[in-house]
C-alpha cells in the first residue's frame, strides 16, 4: 500500500470517527509506516481471533452467523479484518473510545431523525374479517409476493448491470434477450407456483392401498425431480435465497413418506441449479457466469436422461420407490455440489474473477473427495475459458477486451497529454488499475506482474508499433499454480524488454535526462555565464513587465554561443515565468493531498510583486512515451532544484559585484577604514557561505546521485525500475538540498534575503560615492585623440587624483557619520550570524535525529576551522537542559 493510499484511508477514518484538531493525519501515517509488518494472517490465527471475538461479544451466535455468511460470499480480507478486530478487543482504551464514539454518533443520528420525522396516522379499521378469510388472503399474498420478489429483483439487477456495462461501452450496446423470454413464466425448467399437474379430481391418497400409494408417489416424484408439481407433492414458494421446500400429503403412509423425504433434496438441488442456469445465461452476468451455467446445463442434461430412463421403467411397472432411491443416489451428490456452488455464487453476487476464486477455493476444499474435486475442476476449467481469453490478449498484446467488467485489470479514459500539464496527473498509475475483487485467488500472487505486462505492451502499441509476444501459449486452468507463473513470467520479461529497449535506444531516454541535467541542474557553466550576462537587466524587471519572447531570443543566443550548442535536444528547452516564488511552489507541492493544499492553491499569486529573477524557471518539452518518466511531477522537481540553485548563483554574482566595487574603493585611504573593513569581512563571509552551499549541492549531492542514477538505469530490467530510480534520484536531491524541510528552507531563505539586502545596501553606498564616474573622468592612461599622454600630463593627473582621493575620503566619512553606515553593517552582520548559527544548529539536529548524514557535509564546509563549534555546543547544551526533567528538591 503506497503512502497516498494510507493518507486517504487515515483521513477517511478520522472523518468517519469525527475526529477534529490534534496532530491530524500526519502523526498516524508516520506511526503506520514505522509499524508495518510483512506478516500474513493464517487460518489458525484467524480461527483463534474468531473465537476471541465470540467470547468477547454479547451475542456470539449473531457474530458467528454473520461471519459464516460473509465467508460463504467469499469476502476478501475477511480473516485479516477479524484478526484486527480481535486485537482491538485487547486494547481497552481504544475500545472505550470507539464505544463512546458510537454512542455519540447514534445520539446524533437519533436527533437528526427526530427533527426530520413526519407524523403518520394509522387509519382505523371499520370492517371486520373472519379468520378463514384472513388465512386465505395471507396465502394469496404470500404466493403473489413470492413470485414478484423472485422476478422484480432479477429484472432490477439485470437493468443495473446492463446500464453499468452500456455506460462503460458506450459505442457498443450490450446484447440482450428479447422481453418475451422473461414475460412468459412457462419458459422455465423450475416449478410454477400455483399450478398443478392435472385438473382432475385428486383421490385422497390415504384411502388407497400401500402398493397404489407407492405407485402414485413414484409418478409424482418423477415429475417433481424435473421441476413439475405432482398431485401429492408440491413445491412451496421461495422465501429469499432459501432452498426450495416441498409439501407432502400428510395422509401418506409413514414408511413411504420417509423415503420421499430422502429423495426430495435432489429435487431442491435441481430447482436451485435450474434457476441459476436460467438467470446466469443472461448476457448481463458476464461471460464467466455464462460459461459456468453452460457447463452446469451439460450436467443437467445427463441428469434429465437418467430421469427419462426411470420414467420408461415406471411405465413398464418396473420402478418401485426403493429402486428409485437406489438409482437416484449417485446423482444426489453431484446435484448437491452444483446447488452449493450456485447458491454461493448468488450470495456473493460473483462475476468474472470472483466467480473463479470461489470455484477454485471449492475445488481445493474437496481435496479428500476425488469425485467432487473432479466435478469442480471440470466446472472451473469451463468457466475460466473466457477469462483466460481476456488474460491472453492482455499479457500477449496489451489489449483489454472486457465488455462485462470481469477482468482483474480495468481501463480508465485518461489523456496522456495531461502528463505534461498536471502535476497531480497519475496516468501511469490510473490508466490501468487492478480490481481486487476480480482477481482469481490462483492469480493473486501474479496480479502486479499481469498488470505491468499489459501496461508495457500497451505503451508500445500507443506509439504505433504492433507487438505480439513470441512465447505466447494458451492459458489453461490447472491446480498447479507453477504453470501460470512460468507463462506470465515469460510474457512479463518480453514486455519489459520491448518497452525498455524502445525507450532507451529508440527514444534515447538517458540522453534526454542528460540534456535536462545540463540546464536544470546547471552543469553547463559557460552557458549560464552567457545567459545570466544577457538577461541580467531583463530579469530585474517586475514579472509583468518582462517580454517572454525577448527572453526566448536571449536563451537561443546563449545556447548558440556556448558548448550547449552541441546538445541535440537544446530546442526542447523553454522559458517559464512562474506565478509564485520558490517557497510558495514548494509549499504547494508539500501540501498536496493535505488540508493546507486548498488554502495555498486559492492564494492570489498577485499579492506579492515578483521580480523576473524570483519567477524565472526553465521548462522542457517531452513527448510521449518519454513523458511517462519525465512527467510534470518530475519536471516540477527539476524546476524547484533549478530555481533554488539559480537564485544562489544570482546572489553569488551580486556579492562578486560588491567585491569588484570594493576593490575600486580600496585604493582610497579612508579615515574610518575600520567600519569599511567590517563590510568587506561580512561580504567575504556571505560569499564563502553561498559558494560552499553551491559546491555542496553541485558536487556532493547532485553529481554523486546522478552517477548512481546512471548506474541503476543500466541495470534496470523494466520501466517501473526506471521510474523508481528516477523518482528516488529527484527525491534525494530535493531532500539533501534542504528543499523538503520547510524549517530549514525558511532559515535558508532568510539568509539569502540578508545577503541580497546587504548587496543592495553596498551598491547604493558605492553609487553615492560616484567612484566609477570620477575615476573614469580622471583617467588619462589610454591617451586622447591627440595621442598618448606626456610626462607633464601624467604628473598633473597624479596630483589631481591625490586631491580627489582626499575629497572622496572626506565625503565617505561624512556619509558614514550621517547615514549610520557602521550600525547598518553591524546589524547585517548580527542577522547573518544569527541565521547561520540557527541553520547549522538545525542541520546538526536533523543529521543526528533523522540520520541525514549527508547534511553534515554542509556543517564541515561552513565550519571548517571550528569557528562556530563553540557556539553550537553552547546552544546544544541549552537545548538539553530544557529537555531534561526537573529534579525534585530534597
Amino acid at each position: 500500500m503506497n503512502e497516498f493510499r494510507i493518507h486517504h484511508d487515515v483521513n477517511e477514518l478520522l472523518s468517519l470517527l469525527r475526529v477534529q484538531g490534534g496532530d491530524g493525519a500526519e502523526l498516524y501515517i508516520d506511526l503506520l509506516q514505522k509499524n508495518r509488518t510483512p506478516y500474513v494472517t493464517t487460518s489458525v490465527s484467524a480461527h483463534g481471533a474468531k473465537v476471541k471475538i465470540a467470547e468477547f461479544s454479547r451475542t456470539p451466535e449473531d457474530f458467528l452467523k454473520k461471519y459464516d455468511e460473509l465467508k460463504s460470499k467469499n469476502t476478501r480480507h475477511l480473516d485479516s479484518l477479524v484478526y484486527l478486530l480481535s486485537k482491538l478487543t485487547e486494547d481497552k482504551e481504544t475500545l472505550h473510545y470507539l464505544q463512546q464514539n458510537a454512542k455519540e454518533r447514534a445520539e446524533l443520528a437519533a436527533n437528526t431523525a427526530t427533527s426530520s420525522s413526519t407524523n403518520f396516522s394509522i387509519p382505523s379499521s371499520t370492517s371486520k374479517i373472519s379468520l378463514q378469510e384472513l388465512e386465505e388472503l395471507r396465502k394469496q399474498l404470500g404466493s403473489v409476493t413470492a413470485n414478484s420478489s423472485a422476478q422484480q429483483p432479477l429484472e432490477l439487477t439485470r437493468k443495473l448491470l446492463r446500464d453499468k456495462q452500456n455506460k462503460k461501452n458506450s459505442g457498443q450496446p450490450m446484447p440482450m434477450f428479447p422481453s418475451w423470454v422473461y414475460e412468459r413464466p412457462a419458459l422455465t425448467g423450475d416449478f410454477l407456483i400455483g399450478t398443478s399437474l392435472s385438473t382432475d379430481t385428486t383421490v385422497p391418497i390415504g384411502t388407497l392401498p400401500l402398493a397404489s400409494q407407492e405407485s402414485m408417489i413414484v409418478e409424482d416424484l418423477l415429475y417433481v425431480l424435473i421441476g413439475v408439481d405432482g398431485r401429492y407433492i408440491t413445491a412451496q414458494p421461495l422465501v429469499g435465497r432459501q432452498s426450495r421446500a416441498f409439501s407432502v400429503d400428510p395422509n401418506l403412509d409413514l414408511s413411504i413418506k420417509e423415503l420421499v423425504t430422502r429423495i426430495l433434496p435432489v429435487a431442491a438441488s435441481y430447482s436451485a441449479v435450474t434457476r441459476f442456469i436460467e438467470e446466469k445465461s443472461s448476457f448481463e452476468y458476464g461471460q464467466v457466469n455464462h460459461a459456468l451455467a453452460a457447463a452446469m446445463r451439460t450436467l443437467i442434461k445427463e441428469y434429465m436422461i437418467l430421469i427419462t430412463q426411470l420414467e420408461h421403467l415406471q411405465r413398464q411397472g418396473l420402478l418401485s420407490l426403493q429402486k428409485l432411491w437406489f438409482y437416484i443416489q449417485p446423482t444426489m451428490r453431484t446435484l448437491e455440489i452444483l446447488a452449493s456452488l450456485a447458491t454461493s455464487v448468488d450470495k456473493g453476487e460473483c462475476m468474472g474473477g470472483s466467480t473463479l476464486s470461489l470455484l477454485h477455493d471449492k475445488t481445493f476444499n474437496y481435496t479428500g473427495d476425488s469425485q467432487a474435486q473432479e466435478l469442480c475442476l471440470y466446472l472451473t476449467k469451463a468457466a475460466s475459458v473466457p477469462y483466460f481469453e481476456i488474460l491472453e490478449k492482455w499479457i500477449y498484446r496489451g489489449i483489454i477486451n472486457d465488455p462485462y467488467s470481469e477482468f482483474m485489470v480495468e481501463e480508465h479514459e485518461l489523456q496522456k497529454e495531461k502528463i505534461q500539464e498536471d502535476y497531480n496527473d497519475k496516468y501511469w498509475d490510473q490508466r490501468y488499475t487492478v480490481v481486487q475483487q476480480q482477481i482469481p485467488s490462483f492469480l493473486q500472487k501474479m496480479a502486479d506482474k499481469i498488470l505491468s505486462t499489459g501496461k508495457y505492451l500497451n505503451v508500445v502499441r500507443e506509439c504505433g508499433r504492433d507487438v505480439t509476444c513470441p512465447v505466447a501459449k494458451e492459458v489453461i486452468y490447472t491446480l498447479k499454480e507453477r504453470a501460470y507463473v512460468e507463462q506470465i513470467e515469460k510474457a512479463y520479461n518480453y514486455a519489459s524488454k520491448v518497452l525498455l529497449d524502445f525507450l532507451m535506444e529508440e527514444k534515447e531516454l538517458v540522453a534526454h535526462l542528460r540534456s535536462i541535467k545540463h540546464y536544470f541542474l546547471m552543469d553547463q557553466g559557460d552557458f549560464f555565464v552567457h545567459f545570466m550576462d544577457l538577461t541580467e537587466e531583463e530579469l530585474k524587471k517586475p514579472v509583468d513587465d518582462i517580454i517572454t519572447t525577448r527572453l526566448e531570443a536571449l536563451l537561443e543566443l546563449a545556447l548558440r554561443m556556448s558548448t550547449a550548442n552541441t546538445d541535440p535536444f537544446k530546442d526542447d528547452l523553454k522559458i517559464d515565468l512562474m506565478p509564485h516564488d520558490l517557497i510558495t511552489q514548494l509549499l504547494r507541492v508539500l501540501a498536496i493531498e493535505t488540508k493546507q493544499e486548498k488554502a495555498i492553491i486559492s492564494a492570489d499569486p498577485t499579492e506579492l510583486t515578483l521580480s523576473g529573477l524570483e519567477a524565472f524557471s526553465f521548462d522542457y518539452i517531452v513527448k510521449w512515451p518519454l513523458s511517462l518518466i519525465i512527467n510534470r511531477k518530475a519536471l516540477t522537481r527539476y524546476q524547484m532544484l533549478f530555481r533554488h540553485m539559480f537564485y544562489c548563483k544570482h546572489v553569488e554574482r551580486q556579492l562578486c559585484n560588491v567585491w569588484i566595487s570594493n576593490k575600486t574603493a580600496k585604493q582610497f585611504s579612508l579615515h574610518s577604514a575600520k567600519w569599511f573593513a567590517g563590510a568587506f569581512t561580512l561580504r567575504q563571509r556571505m560569499l564563502n557561505f553561498v559558494q560552499n552551499i553551491q559546491y555542496y549541492m553541485m558536487f556532493e549531492v547532485m553529481e554523486p546521485t546522478w552517477h548512481i542514477l546512471e548506474k541503476n538505469l543500466k541495470l534496470a530490467s523494466n520501466i517501473d525500475d526506471v521510474l523508481s530510480h528516477h523518482t528516488s534520484f529527484l527525491d534525494n536531491c530535493l531532500k539533501d538540498c534542504m528543499l523538503t524541510n520547510p524549517e530549514l528552507l525558511k532559515i535558508f531563505s532568510k539568509l539569502m534575503s540578508v545577503c541580497v539586502m546587504f548587496t543592495n545596501c553596498m551598491q547604493r553606498f558605492t553609487q553615492s560615492m560616484k567612484l566609477d564616474s570620477e575615476l573614469e573622468r580622471l583617467t588619462l592612461e589610454h591617451g586622447t585623440m591627440l595621442g598618448p599622454p606626456t610626462e607633464e600630463e601624467r604628473a598633473e593627473e597624479a596630483a589631481k587624483k591625490k586631491l580627489t582621493n582626499k575629497l572622496l575620503a572626506e565625503h565617505a566619512d561624512n556619509l558614514h557619520l550621517t547615514s549610520g553606515f557602521e550600525a547598518t553593517i553591524n546589524k547585517f552582520d548580527s542577522n547573518f550570524s544569527t541565521h547561520l548559527l540557527d541553520l547549522l544548529d538545525k542541520l546538526s539536529v536533523y543529521s543526528t535525529n533523522d540520520c541525514e548524514h549527508s547534511m553534515l557535509n554542509i556543517i564541515y564546509r561552513l565550519d571548517f576551522n571550528g569557528f562556530y563549534t563553540e557556539r553550537l555546543e553552547h546552544m546544544s547544551a541549552e537545548r538539553s537542559q530544557k529537555a531534561a526533567p526537573l529534579l525534585p528538591r530534597l
